[in-house]
């Protein structure tokens, strides 16, 4: 019965598995994750952030942080390519005046050359060559990125000899596709810091939301090794993994 019932609750979540924005409030306080990084995000947006800079922010999801940091509408622009997400943002950035455009990729961002002051991206795709054209003369790109070696113990634990979907992203690596684009690198740091889950079905919703770095994931294809994470988790009180964060700043 115990197994039948866990099958039961970890097929709701699976079904729930849907996104807005980058909202993870569905499984607030049963897991952690990104509460121990050696640099603050925000912080150091705010230290090049001036009141008067043309701000532009890639990949912005559902534009929760753009619009948190309160810059002028009028000198802010966005991007987004997640087809719920566009649409969130055709809904809520438009009409306050921010310079929305929906983009398929990184390659080509319809602005002009030498557009911005500051362009930001926290855990989207991005195109070094791209980026340079659109800054201004010493403007800056700032990003947080999710490394190549993100959860991947977690990916062991129920799809074991999955490829790496980015092994390129690493922070050596990255500054040298910067270096080699033109610009100046700033700052660099990386991070490799714990997750940790309190329910099986917390990892369900996650692991299916997060598809790209679970390719194939699903209940039925992974149910003995989500049996085994409750186990862990009823021994225990939770399952560990391992995040993969780096921060680039550069300059023009």
């Amino acid at each position: 019965m115990e197994r039948r019932e866990w099958k039961a609750a970890w097929l709701e979540e699976e079904r729930r598995a849907h996104i807005r924005g980058w909202d993870f409030s569905h499984i607030q306080g049963r897991y952690r994750s990104e509460h121990d990084l050696p640099w603050d995000y925000r912080a150091a947006v705010r230290e090049y952030l001036t009141p008067g800079a043309a701000l532009l922010d890639c990949e912005t999801g559902g534009g929760e942080f753009l619009l948190s940091l309160g810059h002028p509408f009028s000198r802010t622009a966005a991007t987004e390519g997640y087809p719920p997400n566009v649409e969130l943002c055709r809904r809520t950035l438009l009409p306050l005046g921010i310079d929305f455009r929906a983009c398929a990729g990184p390659e080509v961002l319809p602005f002009p050359d030498g557009s911005f002051d500051l362009i930001l991206n926290r855990h989207g795709s991005f195109h070094a060559g791209e980026l340079y054209r659109l800054l201004k003369p010493g403007g800056v790109f700032l990003t947080q990125q999710v490394g190549g070696e993100n959860d991947r113990d977690l990916v062991e634990m129920v799809l074991p000899g999955t490829e790496k979907p980015f092994p390129h992203l690493n922070l050596a690596e990255q500054c040298r596709v910067f270096e080699e684009a033109g610009f100046h690198i700033l700052r660099g740091e990386e991070a490799f810091r714990p997750i940790f889950f309190y329910d099986t079905g917390a990892f369900v919703w996650f692991a299916r939301v997060i598809e790209w770095e679970f390719p194939g994931f699903s209940v039925e294809r992974c149910f003995e090794r989500l049996c085994a994470m409750q186990e862990r988790i009823g021994r225990d009180g939770y399952v560990r993994g391992t995040i993969h964060r780096y921060l680039l700043i550069a300059e023009k």
